[in-house]
């Protein structure tokens, strides 16, 4: 398995359609698979697209972990390493949640991005078994991101309000000193 060099915003790989993949099962998009697997585990990020490491092929992998969702979450809400080729959804209903996401392509960056709730998706394992799911809250949110990188959509472009795209470090130092002025008594904890 090797390490592969992600694509970062303004490269045009980004910004172009990915092909489909005519055989699931092939060594090569397997290969691209472990490859992609290892590098997105090493960036410690839960999703990534193969135009972002440099391969313009309808391909992404995606996790939702238990720790990553609300307690009591449903069982659609949560995922476990997938890989997907060919993947398409579609929203099982109108409703539109807004959620913080980043991307490996822009590092140190976050936005708040309106996503589907609910969607089902469709695509093929490498297997070549095909595979239909139901996703809901972050699992639908990471499938929506991941497939946006196949039609050469970066989350910037998805965002309704720019206002709320922030570096990391910002929004984490806004993200305390709300919850300082939420919660006064913790005020002392912080030093204020």
């Amino acid at each position: 398995m090797t390490l592969l060099k992600i694509a970062r915003m303004g490269h045009p790989v980004l910004l172009k359609t990915a092909e489909a993949i005519a055989d699931p099962t092939s060594r090569d998009v397997g290969r691209l698979l472990e490859d992609m697997v290892e590098t997105m585990e090493d960036a410690t990020g839960v999703g990534l697209a193969a135009p972002q490491v440099h391969e313009g092929k309808r391909v992404i992998i995606f996790k939702s972990p238990r720790e990553r969702g609300e307690e009591g979450g449903l069982d659609t809400d949560f995922s476990p390493l997938t890989a997907l080729i060919n993947p398409e959804f579609e929203p099982l209903d109108d409703d539109i949640a807004m959620g913080w996401e980043g991307c490996l392509s822009i590092p140190g960056i976050t936005g708040a991005v309106p996503r589907f709730s609910r969607i089902v998706y469709r695509g093929y394992a490498p297997s070549g078994e095909a595979v239909e799911r139901e996703a809901t809250n972050f699992h639908a949110r990471v499938v929506q991101h991941e497939i946006d990188h196949l039609d050469g959509v970066l989350f910037p472009m998805r965002m309704s309000d720019l206002s709320l795209l922030s570096f990391n470090e910002e929004l984490r130092a806004f993200m305390e000193h709300m919850t300082v002025e939420l919660n006064p008594d913790e005020t002392e904890k912080h030093g204020g």
